[in-house]
């Protein structure tokens, strides 16, 4: 029996199920290839740049030489500006200098004008004294201190206690009336110069100042002025007159024994001695004033 030539089977080849997301091939796409071409390539040339090119050791080295290069560009420049500037300022100091020295000039020359002018005057009021003094010229010349004088006297010599510091702790305007500084006080001078009028001093210094009728002897801080002249210790005090009555009187009177006193409880040194031949000079300054008598009935 014939039949029918038999057919070799078939295979059937099996198929790949599709994807999913093969409706989403632009997404897919994206997905699979996130990094573009071109950057992909642009990184790549960096990379094989980096590769073959400059070590990095070396661009720190050339890094460093130029900021050195511009740091000493900077320090030229600076000094170069410097040199510019320096002749100006030195041309302004002399200037200032010479100004300075101008002016100094100027105030010393002012300066002793006024002193010429100061003797002028003291020489015209010492004439006016003599021409007005009469028969008594010279005694009113001596009293109010126009003349230089010398003569008999003591010598009071007056000085701060020892290892005496400036500006003490205590008041000279204490309740004893007493310095317990142990400095000499322009009350303890004041007292000292009138007690020596008060025993007959016809004529008293001070450190070489001529004291009259009108001088003044006030403080300023530590320092003693004698009509705003400042002196320093020791307080050299000349007086001329009988000197052994003159000391003998002055130490045995109120002021006398203030100063003792001094010299006992506080330290402050003092020494006084008679003189045979004092020398004091003229008042640098001399105030001339007149007295008229009031006319008129008295009353009685």
């Amino acid at each position: 029996m014939c039949g029918m030539p038999q057919q070799p089977p078939v295979r059937s080849t099996p198929t790949r199920p599709p994807r999913p997301d093969a409706s989403m091939s632009l997404l897919t796409n994206v997905m699979d290839h996130s990094l573009d071409d071109g950057y992909a390539e642009a990184a790549a040339r960096k990379k094989a740049a980096g590769d073959a090119g400059m070590p990095k050791t070396l661009r720190a080295k050339l890094g460093l030489a130029a900021g050195l290069v511009l740091a000493a560009l900077v320090v030229t420049v600076g000094a170069a500006q410097a040199r510019v500037a320096a002749p100006a300022a030195a041309k302004e100091r002399e200037e200032l200098i010479d100004r300075i020295d101008r002016e100094t000039a100027t105030a010393d020359k002012l300066e002793e004008n006024i002193d010429e002018l100061r003797d002028e005057v003291g020489a015209r009021q010492r004439e006016a004294l003599r021409n007005s003094g009469g028969d008594q010229s010279e005694l009113v010349g001596i009293l109010s201190g126009a003349v230089a004088v010398h003569g008999p006297g003591v010598k009071l010599v007056v000085n701060d206690a020892k290892d005496t510091s400036a500006g003490g702790d205590g008041d000279p305007r204490n309740t004893t009336g007493f310095s317990d500084t142990g400095r000499v006080r322009d009350r303890d001078m004041q007292r000292v110069v009138n007690g020596l009028w008060e025993s007959g001093a016809e004529a008293v210094s001070i450190n070489g100042q001529r004291l009259t009728a009108l001088s003044a002897i006030r403080a300023a801080g530590d320092a003693i002025l004698v009509d705003n002249r400042p002196l320093v210790p020791p307080y050299t005090v000349l007086a001329v007159g009988d000197g052994k009555r003159l000391s003998t009187r002055f130490q045995d009177s109120a002021d006398g024994l203030y100063l003792h006193a001094l010299q006992e409880n506080y330290g402050i040194r003092t020494a006084i001695s008679v003189e045979d031949d004092l020398r004091l000079p003229a008042a640098p300054r001399v105030i001339v004033r007149t007295a008229q008598p009031i006319t008129g009935k008295g009353t009685s």
